[in-house]
């Protein structure tokens, strides 16, 4: 007998739902679900999610939880590069939805699967997040999309769910939220315009702390090691970040980007602890790092940031970049002191024994102690010699 054994990379939201009863249903597939939380869920939901894939119709359901691997092999690295998609995005969904490819596909091969398939359309970046992971680590295995084979829409999925006796609320699939451990996207009818904004209540956090409040946070060679002095492992840290700032509603913003396809997209987002995390570590490598090290640092994470985004993970490139970057980490270490208010955050303050802030060499604008005024002259005389050169063999007037 034919192996129609298909492993859905799911969710429990609408996409992935209506993906398990149609390959069930109309193509006679044994449908194995697998969630790769990558830490969007904790213990209760992920037991209401596999309840329902058995009551969908899975024939076998699978938690994986990878949050240590996916700080380890992803986050620790967009930190090091300070990587923010057109310095505003901190790639919440591009760098989870690598990770789930990488272990959903891992996962596909250990059951003996002939085939893979997603939730993805045909108009976004995840399908090729997905479909380049897959292909690389087992092209042995077909991908199956039904929602992009077939051009459903939102409406589409419900109806046919709800033919087939499964309640969707139409107004839980207006927004499409995906939580996890480095941020949350929130898609919805606005971020199909230009102009709208979203309405607070799509956001997952709401404000519920007012005033001022001051956070610690302590790294050692980039990595955040405590908060507010109590030691932890990063991914932790994290988590306990993103739950003292959310009070305060940080982090929301609208990014605006290039898809990998050619389109405009616009998708809004949470992320408190990624937003804190990515500028106290900034501030602290502008104390600690020279100028060229930050220099090609910003050059690297940016194209880190944009490979990893358009689902070039595997590129060995990256194993290159990363090995830059974790080198640039050595003298990254001190304490960056950060006020949260409502809506926002800053930076008060940096303390390290690695900061190049010295006054033993001098004051910035006040005064020196490593050099006489005759040296500056001769510095500054050399200094211009080649543009002084350029101007007299020009004849430059410069007006």
């Amino acid at each position: 007998m034919e192996n129609k054994k298909v492993v859905l990379a799911y969710s429990g939201g609408l996409d992935t739902s209506y993906c398990l009863k149609y390959l069930k249903n109309e193509k006679g597939f044994e449908v194995h679900t697998v969630l790769i939380n990558t830490g969007g869920f904790d213990e209760a939901e992920l037991k209401a999610i596999e309840d329902r894939a058995y009551e969908l119709g899975s024939a076998k359901h699978a938690n994986l939880t990878i949050l240590d691997k996916y700080y380890d092999k992803a986050i620790k690295y967009l930190i090091y590069g300070n990587v923010l998609k057109n310095n505003t995005y901190p790639l919440s969904v591009s760098a989870e939805r690598v990770f789930q490819a990488i272990e959903a596909i891992k996962y596909a091969k250990s059951v003996g699967a002939t085939a893979i398939a997603h939730g993805s359309t045909g108009a976004g970046n995840d399908q090729i997040r997905f479909d380049l992971i897959f292909q690389t680590i087992a092209p042995e295995i077909e991908i199956i999309t039904p929602i992009r084979d077939l051009k459903l829409s939102r409406q589409e999925e419900v109806d046919y769910l709800a033919k087939n006796g499964v309640h969707y609320s139409w107004e839980k699939a207006q927004y499409s939220i995906n939580k996890g451990l480095w941020g949350t996207s929130v898609g919805g009818k606005e971020t199909l315009t230009s102009g709208q904004p979203l309405p607070s209540e799509a956001y997952p956090s709401q404000l519920q702390k007012e005033g001022e409040e001051k956070v610690t946070l302590e790294f050692q060679k980039g990595e955040l090691v405590a908060i507010n002095g109590k030691a932890d492992k990063p991914s932790n840290n994290i988590v306990a970040l993103e739950k003292l700032a959310s009070a305060y509603a940080i982090g929301r913003d609208i990014h605006v980007g290039d898809t990998i396809i050619g389109i405009k997209g616009r998708v809004g987002f949470e992320a408190a602890a990624p937003l804190i995390i990515i500028k106290a570590h900034h501030l602290l490598e502008k104390h600690t790092l020279g100028k060229w090290q930050q220099y090609w640092k910003e050059q690297l994470g940016n194209w880190y940031g944009m490979l990893f985004h358009e689902g070039q993970f595997l590129d060995p490139v990256m194993r290159n970049i990363e090995t830059f970057l974790e080198d640039s980490q050595k003298t990254v270490n001190g304490t960056v002191t950060v006020s949260l208010k409502p809506y926002h955050f800053s930076l008060d303050g940096i303390e390290s024994a690695n900061d190049l802030m010295n006054t033993g060499f001098g004051q910035y604008g006040e005064m020196n102690n490593a050099w006489t005024s005759d040296d500056a002259k001769g510095f500054i005389k050399i200094l211009g010699n080649a543009q002084n050169i350029f101007s007299s063999v020009n004849q430059e007037t410069y007006e």
